[in-house]
């Protein structure tokens, strides 16, 4: 098929910031301009791929099964409380592995300079790097640095593409779920969005919110022990997702549509600090909606819930995991909250870019 013979959906005149959100507008650049041309038609994508588009591919090199990804990391300011763009960028990478079922091996990381920028902040976030990767356990093999002038970069960016090992026995995509498999959310949401407005100054509140930008690798590693038992019949861990820009509410509306079925959320169940609903309230923001950098969702076949459960809750930096709601077959392709109060509201995907710059 050739380029001109595609069918391109894409028809805004021009490109803005909220193309780069990840919400609605996200995946209609992706989805209606880019894909098309790059992947040469849904029909040959998805017998490469064998998913829907995700934050991770998985291909075969011969007899070998791999997973890689890409990324780029904009962050202002470049350092936050929590973390910093060098940190943020490895650990984005390597969770964008993990919760496609693979274990990161290698990376290759590039650099966007801007004239003037100290040699200390760069030197302090290649250090920052470094430790990151040492402590995810992948290994930075390569990469390239580029200079443009003072006022064309807003002092670094920074690009990391990854390669990784699929883990035994997990396979994952929106096409395993069914119903009445559970909805797991391994801790407090919004943290690492709100942190990154209050670190601006752009907001006149005092909190004492860190960023949770982390490797979530152990923790689903714990849960790939649960799979891997020997009364294990189905995969016991469906769909995986790091919920970054756009939040849970578009991460979840993804899976959604993807699956065709109904997710049901309770409310009362989802953990929120209380700095980030308060800031959420003061901004007329939902938590859902809001970037995470160091947790992860889960769809987990409902007899292996309680097991999953348990092994997070073994594992270091996993304590905090709850259960927030279950998979129905109605209504299809919606995500459904329960609110405190009984009554329940439909949570759509993001449509704008309420916090630009958050990764």
């Amino acid at each position: 098929m050739t380029t001109a013979a595609l069918r391109i959906r894409f028809r805004d005149a021009q490109i803005e910031m909220a193309h780069g959100a990840g919400g609605k507008a996200s995946r209609r650049l992706v989805e209606g301009l880019i894909a098309p041309i790059l992947m040469n038609g849904s029909g040959e994508r998805d017998e490469l791929f064998g998913q829907p588009l995700g934050d991770a591919a998985h291909v075969n090199l011969g007899e070998a099964r791999v997973a890689i990804t890409t990324d780029s990391f904009v962050v202002k300011p470049l350092r936050f409380p929590g973390g910093s763009i060098g940190e943020l960028a490895v650990n984005g990478t390597v969770n964008d592995l993990a919760v496609s079922g693979a274990r990161a091996e290698a990376m290759v990381v590039s650099f966007i300079l801007e004239a003037g920028l100290a040699t200390d902040v760069l030197e302090a976030e290649v250090r920052a790097m470094a430790e990151a990767a040492q402590k995810a356990g992948v290994r930075i093999a390569g990469g390239d640095t580029k200079v443009v002038e003072h006022g064309f970069a807003d002092k670094m960016y920074i690009t990391t593409s990854g390669i990784g090992r699929p883990i035994e026995g997990v396979s994952v995509s929106p096409r395993s779920v069914r119903p009445g498999d559970k909805v797991l959310l391994s801790g407090p949401i919004g943290d690492h969005g709100i942190t990154i407005l209050l670190a601006r100054g752009e907001l006149d509140l005092e909190a004492d919110l860190r960023s949770d930008t982390r490797s979530v690798l152990p923790l689903i590693e714990a849960l790939a022990q649960v799979v891997m038992m020997p009364d294990a019949g189905a995969p016991a861990i469906r769909w995986m997702r790091d919920p970054t820009r756009g939040g849970a509410a578009t991460s979840l509306n993804e899976l959604a549509r993807d699956c065709g079925l109904g997710i049901l959320l309770a409310e009362d169940k989802i953990p929120v600090r209380d700095e980030v609903r308060g800031a959420c309230e003061l901004l007329g923001l939902d938590p859902l909606h809001i970037a995470n950098e160091g947790q992860f969702l889960a769809v987990i076949a409902p007899e292996f819930a309680d097991a999953a459960l348990a092994a997070l809750h073994r594992t270091p930096g996993g304590e905090g995991a709850v259960l927030i709601g279950d998979v129905s077959a109605e209504p299809a392709g919606t995500v459904i909250v329960t609110t405190l109060y009984g009554g329940s509201r439909v949570i759509d995907m993001l449509v704008g870019d309420p916090l630009p710059r958050i990764c």
